[in-house]
């Protein structure tokens, strides 16, 4: 937990309600999202028990399973869950858009939109990824064959989980997550995974303090957990005579029928107010204006979906069940450059975000007082415009001269430090030479260097490009790593 945040949640609990940590929202928001609230049994490994399940607050579809352990009964869950999923995922394959690539001399084509996934809380990502292993391998034919949707409902949860781990991604939202990035509570990290304690902190109802209100949401009976775990009270009290009540009609329909309806209001009324808290969660984020690169990496995402969706049509196979170690190696370098650009586009786009970055000195900001758009550096085989500026702070300057700053008005101009002058007066002079962003002429274009008396933010964070690294080929791997992969069919090398 950074020192900001720490002190957000201090003003928290002092002023009894959440506080903003950042100004702008940091993730995409469909316009029609597919919300996902799972129930799963206790005491079995992921067996879904009920799920509710639409793309908007009143077009609830109720999902149960009245006997979890039964294998059957899970198939079929996992049928009609797919009846609503793969409709909801065509539903964004029908216009494509030309992109160039290859710096415009080549064009590829992507949706113009992605279907976006939103469950409670990190645990209903767990079981959409549990889910997704689960089915993705179930074959339509030969012994113990299932619907041919089954597999493919695994194979697109299983991408989305694998989304839900790109950071920046907004494919698949745990709305806890997405909160707490916007709002600082006065409550634990681990309560914050509460969905109604959580909401209680950010929007109280009248009358109440955010303690209060997360009080209150304790009670299960007032408040139901968000799922996928149950309430033991619950699941001893209520839903286990019901269970039981339907197993014992096996051999009498009308009173089984009963009994699933009996059943399917408890667990209706489980799952409602979890629902309407999801809805009520994405209006609170919906009001909150979008960062300006959440865009770009919602794009991200229609590139993924995309891609998926062609490898899908393709006739390609699923996921693997764990990655090679040159696939895990790629996977790893990948997210670690996701992560990265994920943080400093957050800092480039919100000022609140920048701030953490002020308090470790990674960043300040101060205002010019001098300004040289002018200057040209002839030292080298041909002139270059290499303006210089003069800012004054009073934050502290850890860079060291030499080191490249950047900011976020300018991102793609580089501002090396020249000299570094700390004053008597706790004000520090730092003197910058800029270079890039100014066209290839000696004269600077209107605008493209900072004036005297702009307040500039300058980071040791760049939103540059990161390259990729270079890892052997599969079959390449070397035997500290295993050696290359094996074919499944054939025994050998691959």
């Amino acid at each position: 937990m950074s020192t900001l945040r720490a002190l957000t949640k201090a003003q928290a609990l002092a002023a009894g309600v959440a506080q903003p940590v950042a100004t702008v929202r940091h993730l995409h928001l469909s316009d029609r999202p597919l919300v996902l609230v799972p129930l799963t049994m206790a005491g079995e490994a992921n067996a879904p028990l009920a799920a509710l399940v639409g793309a908007a607050p009143d077009e609830a579809r109720l999902l149960v399973v009245p006997q979890p352990r039964d294998r059957e009964q899970r198939l079929a869950f996992a049928v009609e869950l797919a009846g609503i999923v793969l409709p909801y995922l065509d539903g964004f394959r029908g216009v494509t858009e030309a992109v160039p690539v290859d710096r415009g001399r080549d064009v590829r084509h992507r949706y113009v939109d992605a279907p976006q996934l939103v469950v409670p809380n990190p645990g209903g990502i767990t079981f959409l990824r549990l889910l997704g292993r689960a089915l993705r391998f179930r074959r339509p034919d030969g012994e113990y064959p299932v619907h041919p949707s089954v597999p493919l409902l695994g194979r697109w949860l299983t991408f989305f989980a694998e989304r839900a781990e790109q950071p920046g991604s907004a494919a698949l939202v745990g709305l806890t997550d997405a909160l707490t990035l916007h709002w600082a509570t006065g409550q634990s990290v681990v309560e914050d995974l509460h969905l109604p304690a959580l909401l209680g902190w950010i929007d109280p109802p009248p009358g109440l303090t955010g303690a209060q209100a997360a009080a209150r949401a304790e009670d299960p009976g007032r408040c139901p957990p968000a799922g996928p775990a149950t309430d033991p009270d619950f699941d001893n009290h209520r839903l286990a005579p019901a269970m039981a009540r339907y197993a014992d009609t096996e051999a009498d329909p009308v009173a089984r029928a009963e009994a699933y309806a009996a059943l399917a209001d408890l667990l209706r009324d489980q799952l409602t107010p979890t629902w309407e808290l999801v809805w009520r969660g994405l209006g609170l984020l919906r009001a909150v204006p979008p960062g300006a690169r959440v865009a770009g990496r919602w794009d991200g995402d229609r590139d993924a979906f995309t891609g998926y969706a062609e490898h899908v049509d393709a006739g390609g196979g699923p996921q693997p069940r764990r990655d090679g170690a040159v696939a895990a190696a790629v996977r790893l370098h990948r997210l670690e450059r996701a992560l990265t650009s994920y943080a400093v586009q957050r800092a480039y786009d919100d000022p609140l975000v920048m701030a953490e970055h002020r308090l470790t000195g990674e960043a300040f900001v101060g205002e010019v007082t001098l300004a040289d758009p002018k200057r040209v550096d002839d030292s080298g085989k041909r002139p270059v415009l290499r303006p210089r500026i003069q800012v004054v702070t009073t934050e502290p300057v850890l860079v060291p001269v030499g080191a490249a700053l950047y900011s976020p008005a300018r991102p793609g101009q580089k501002a090396k430090v020249v000299f570094v002058t700390p004053g008597a007066d706790g004000k520090t002079e730092v003197v910058l030479e800029l270079s890039g962003g100014m066209g290839r002429g000696l004269t600077a274009p209107p605008g493209t260097v900072p004036e005297v008396g702009e307040r500039l933010c300058l980071t040791t964070l760049s939103d540059a490009y990161l390259p990729a690294g270079a890892f052997p080929a599969p079959e390449e791997t070397p035997w500290t790593h295993g050696g290359p992969p094996v074919d499944p069919v054939e025994g050998g090398p691959r």
